[in-house]
Order: structure tokens, then sequence, then C-alpha cells
């Protein structure tokens, strides 16, 4: 009865609020109704349909807020049901989660981050027991005057404080990683540049490269023109070498060298001379595309002859029978690149009209004859103007020349027969040569004058040697008298003649016999060695008796490897280790040694440069000079068992030697 009493006479606030509420609308809608009168019946269409969609509206928020009810009593009565059938392992699991969670939205309202939320005051690797708790820094708090400050407030300033920190490291992180930007940048840079300029280091080392096996080619060429087997490639690149050389003069156009070749050497040549068109880069490319012209104009001319009559019947669209053949030749023979460029366009213009009547295939195997005798026309002509240079260089040369002698000599110049007078002077020369109406007439003027330029210095030069007596030979001068050379120049043209290359030198049957000598017992492990080592200026006593002259010799050196441990290791049979030397074998010749019974010594002296190495000098005595050789300074093996020989016989001072073998031992 209390409850109800006091219920009835409590008020309720609900109420009261609803009550205000429908007041305040209903006074608003008279205020409306009385204000707008000219308007309620305009709008009475519309606040119909507003009413039905506001009534749609309710029911349907009234529908979802039944909805929303049902499934939190559905939750209730779920969350009642496992409560009261849980077990108590369950429910204390339960109550645990539930604290875990509440402290875990605890500590993230304090700030702090996911890698410390599992944290707790047992676990934690600071050893801290009180971690959950917030630490208070009271002499701090009383410095900053906020002793009196509740906790609430020192967590949210704790809060803002780590949340500046944050921001701050965050700014921190970001810097780091433009700086990081900005160093991978300046790194990739510093890599293009570097790639640059390795790129430009390998560009200078491919030309570096090119231009070693180009002298390299060129040396072979020269080795083989002194030789006597020179191919056709070496006498073409000497030619064009010889334009940029002053002394050298070609007195015979490129393509004469040519002549005789079969069609193996025309294709050999083809590609030698591409090879010189690479290495050259280009260089003299107009030369060598002549050139390649031309082989491929006598390969094709080869060709034809070698063709069965089966071929020549399918290749008869050449156009040119063998008895046109002389007079299309004569057509473009003695005729200059100017006049030959003329023809040919005349000859493009009339396979381009088509006119009725004309053979086209034979106009068209003419133009391809053309290219060929263009390219001898442009070489001959470049010929002549190379004679023309060298000539007028020599002109110069020798008029500076010619000016000197008639000062000093005109005696000689007064003596000379008076058939020279009428020899042809150079300009005449020169004239004759421009007013000539053949090229080869004007090679054969060219070359005529510098024969006879060339015998009017010589004439007047008195080149010739001065003859002297018996009494003006210093003693111990080796004479030969002019039957011995004659035989032995004889034999040295017969061996050439025979063998097809050239002797470099003519030794004795004493020096032969003792090379034969030296020679035994030569290995592959084994190469010639014949560096000799500079020595100083020396004045031997004998030097009056007797003329001092080097020795000759035949040494050898012994190459190999070992197999020690690091080379087996490293290395096997099909890829061997890199070979060193091993010992040397020299033999040096006296033939001619005044006393023999002296045997020749030699002296063993490092190098003061480099203590790796030695100079080994060799001293026998009259009239022989010291010789020194500069060899590997290593420890020597002076048994006979290792091979060590040191002896004079059979005018041979004999010195071999090994060197010794460091073994490894604990």
């Amino acid at each position: 009865m209390l409850k109800s009493a006091r219920s009835a006479k409590m008020p309720n606030p609900g109420r009261e609020s609803r009550k205000t509420s429908s007041r305040k609308h209903k006074s608003k809608k008279r205020k409306l109704s009385s204000s707008s009168p000219s308007s309620t019946t305009s709008s009475r269409s519309s606040s119909h349909s507003s009413t039905d969609s506001s009534s749609d509206s309710t029911k349907l928020l009234e529908k979802l807020q039944k909805q929303r009810q049902k499934q939190v009593e559905d939750r209730k009565r779920q969350k009642e049901v496992m409560k009261a059938t849980e077990t108590p392992e369950e429910k204390r699991l339960r109550r645990l989660k539930k604290k875990e969670a509440k402290e875990r939205r605890r500590k993230e309202r304090m700030g702090w981050d996911n890698d410390y939320l599992h944290y707790t005051n047992t676990d934690n690797p600071f050893g801290d027991g009180n971690i959950l708790s917030t630490f208070v820094w009271s002499k701090k708090l009383g410095k900053e005057g906020l002793l009196g400050v509740g906790r609430e407030e020192l967590e949210m300033r704790n809060r803002h404080k780590q949340e500046e920190n944050k921001r701050e490291l965050e700014k921190v992180k970001k810097r780091r990683q433009e700086r990081e930007l900005e160093r991978q940048q300046r790194e990739e840079e510093m890599t293009m540049l570097q790639r640059g300029k390795e790129a430009a280091q390998l560009e200078q080392w491919a030309r570096q490269e090119d231009q070693f096996h180009l002298e390299q080619a060129r040396l072979r060429s020269r080795i083989r023109i002194q030789d006597g087997r020179a191919k056709p490639i070496d006498l073409l690149a000497k030619y064009i070498n010889a334009e940029e050389e002053v002394d050298a003069v070609e007195m015979h156009e490129p393509y004469t060298y040519l002549r005789g070749l079969q069609v193996k050497d025309l294709e050999d040549l083809i590609e030698d001379i591409k090879v010189y068109k690479e290495l050259e880069r280009g260089k003299n490319l107009d030369y060598w595309n002549d050139i390649t012209v031309i082989v491929e104009d006598e390969l094709h001319k080869l060709r034809k002859l070698e063709r069965t009559e089966y071929e020549v019947a399918v290749g008869r669209r050449e156009g040119i029978h063998e008895s046109v053949a002389k007079d299309v030749t004569s057509i473009f023979k003695g005729k200059t690149a100017t006049q030959l460029e003329a023809l040919q366009l005349q000859i493009q213009a009339k396979i381009t009209g088509k006119p009725e009547g004309v053979d086209i295939g034979y106009w068209e195997s003419l133009l391809s004859q053309l290219k060929a005798h263009m390219a001898r026309a442009r070489l001959r002509d470049r010929h002549q103007e190379n004679l023309r240079k060298k000539l007028e260089v020599l002109i110069a040369e020798q008029g500076v020349a010619r000016t000197e002698t008639e000062a000093e000599g005109s005696q000689a110049q007064e003596s000379e027969p008076l058939t020279k007078q009428d020899e042809p002077s150079t300009s005449a020369a020169i004239e004759k040569n421009e007013n000539s109406q053949s090229e080869d007439d004007e090679e054969t003027n060219v070359a005529d004058d510098l024969l006879s330029e060339s015998f009017r210095e010589y004439e007047l030069g008195g080149y010739s040697p001065v003859y002297v007596t018996y009494s003006q030979l210093e003693p111990g001068t080796i004479v030969t008298l002019e039957d011995d050379d004659n035989q032995r120049l004889e034999y040295a043209r017969q061996q050439v003649l025979s063998t097809g290359r050239k002797i470099q030198n003519v030794m004795t049957s004493e020096e032969q016999a003792m090379h034969r000598e030296a020679r035994k017992g030569m290995g592959s492990d084994e190469a010639q060695f014949s560096v000799e080592s500079s020595l100083e200026a020396q004045i031997y006593l004998w030097s009056d008796k007797y003329r001092p002259r080097k020795p000759r010799y035949f040494n050898r050196v012994h190459t190999g490897f070992e197999w020690n441990k690091y080379n087996q290791t490293h290395y096997d049979m099909d890829n061997p280790p890199p070979k060193i030397v091993q010992g040397y074998k020299f033999n040096i010749f006296y033939p001619d040694l005044i006393d023999k019974n002296t045997t020749p010594e030699y002296f063993l002296t490092p190098c003061a440069d480099n203590k790796d190495f030695a100079i080994l000098r060799f001293h026998a005595g009259p009239p022989y000079e010291d010789i020194a050789f500069k060899i590997v300074n290593r420890e020597w093996e002076y048994s006979y068992k290792r091979g060590f020989r040191c002896q004079f016989h059979n005018n041979i001072f004999q010195l071999w030697f090994h060197f010794k073998r460091y073994r490894y031992r604990r």
C-alpha cells in the first residue's frame, strides 16, 4: 500500500515530458492554422501524402525496434541458459576473459601499443612486478605543481604525451625513410655514373684490343713478306700502309697483286679483307670496298670458267657472248673514273627507259662489269695521285740537297758527262705525265722519272765505298776475299731458290755442328731462350790486337709445373696450372778462342732493382766479349743426378742447371 501510494504521489517524468511535447505540438498547429489560413486548402493534398509516408516510416521503425528488442532478449536468454548450464571451470575461464578484455581496453585508453598489451606483472621482459599499475613520479609532479591533480587527469596528460611522442616518432621514421630514399637515389645515380665510366672504359679497351689485333696482323704480314711467303692480303695491307709513310713507294697498282690467284685464294682474300675492315673501323673503307669489288669480279670470272655446260645454259642471262667480251673490255679500257661514272648513268637511263628492241640482260651484265672497271679506275687514280705526292716530296728534299752539294762540290758537277744534261728534268716529266693520254703511259713515265732522279742523286753523292790498303786496316780485322763472298752469296741464293724462304744467316759447317750438338735431347717442355741482357761498355786490353765480337749461343729454358697440394686442389690434367721456370741450359760457342786451355767462367749477380731476377754473365777471353742473360734468381741444384752440368768441350761451354724444389713439411 505504501509503495502504491508513493508511486501514485511521485510524478512520472516520462509522462510529463510527453504531455509537454503534445501541448507544444498542438500550439504549433494552432499557430500555423491561424497564421496561414489561405494555405490550408493548398496543403491538404500534400499533408495526406506526408501523413501516409510518416505512418509507414513509424511502422517500420517500430518493427525494427521490436526485432532489436527480441534479439536482445534472445541473447539475454541464451546467456542465462549458458550461465545456468556451465561448469565451474567454464565460469572461471569466462570471467578471466572478461577481465582480460576489460584490462585490454584500459591499456588502450592509457596508450599502450599492441606490442605491450600481452605483458603482465609476472611475464614481461623488464622484470617489473608493477608494470600494470601506473607509475607516479611524486617529486616531478610536485615540481610541476600537479600534486593536487586527479588520477584521471594525470592519465589523460600521459596519454596526450604518449600520442605526441608517437607523432614525433612517426615524423622521425618518415624523415629516416626520406633519407634512405635519397641515399638510394644517390647510390643509383652513382651506379649509373659508374656504369657509364665502365662502358667508356670497356669501349676504350675494345678499341685498344682492335688496335692490338691490327698491329699483330700487320706484324704477321711483315714477317710473311720478309720470309718470302707473302699472301695477297699482306701485299694489299702493305700498299695502303705505304701511303702514310714518306719513304715507302709502291710502283704498281694494288689490283695487280690479284693476278694468278685461284678460287680458294680469292675466297680467303675476301675473308681477310673483312677482318681488316673490322679492325681498321672504316679507316680505309673506300680502298677495301674497291678491292672487294675487284676480287668478287675475278672470282665470278673463275667460277664462270669452271661451270659445267648445264650451268652455262642456265646462266645465259649474263647476255654477253665471248666474241663480244673483248669489245666490251675495249670500251671500258683507258677511261677515267669520271668517264666511267658518266657511262654508268647512260646505261642506267637506258635500262630504266625500257625502249623497244633493247636487250635488257646485255645492259645489266654490262653494268655489273662496269662496277669492277670503276673500282680499278678509282684505284688507278689514287695510285697516280700518291706517286705525284711522293715525287713532290722527293723533289723538295732533293732540291735542298742539290743546293748544298752545289755549294760544297762544284768540281764533281763539272766532271759529269755531258749525256746527263740530256736527261729529262722533273718539271718536264711532270708536264709529260699531265699531257699523256692513257693511265698506263703516265705510270711508266712517273716510274722512269723516279729512277732517273735516283740515278742522278746516286752519281752526285758518290756512294761507292772507298778503297783502302792493308796497312790502313786495324789489327784483328777479318778480311773476306771476293771469291769466298761470292761462294757464300751463291749458296744463299740457291737455298732461297730451293726452299722459297729467306735465309736469315749463313753458318759455317762447324757452327752448324755446334748447333746440332746443342739441340740434342731437347724436349717438348723446353723452349729456346735468346734474350740477352745489356752490359756496361768494357774496354779490353787485347782490343788493339783482335776485333771483339759476341759469341754465338743456343740456350734453352726448362718450364713445367709442380703437383703440390694447391695445384692438386685447384687444377687437373685437363686444366693444368700455369708453367713456371724450372731451369736453364746454356750452350755458348767459342770456336775461335785463342787460349783454349783456359775454361770460360760465369758470374751470377742479383739485380739491384728486383731481387727475384739475376744477371748471368759469361767470360771466356779474346777475341770474345762478355755476354749476359737475365734469369730467375733461385737456388740451384748442383747434383749431377739433378742434371747439373758445367763443362767446356768441343769449343762449347755448357752450363745446365735446375732449381731446387721446396717441399712443405710439418
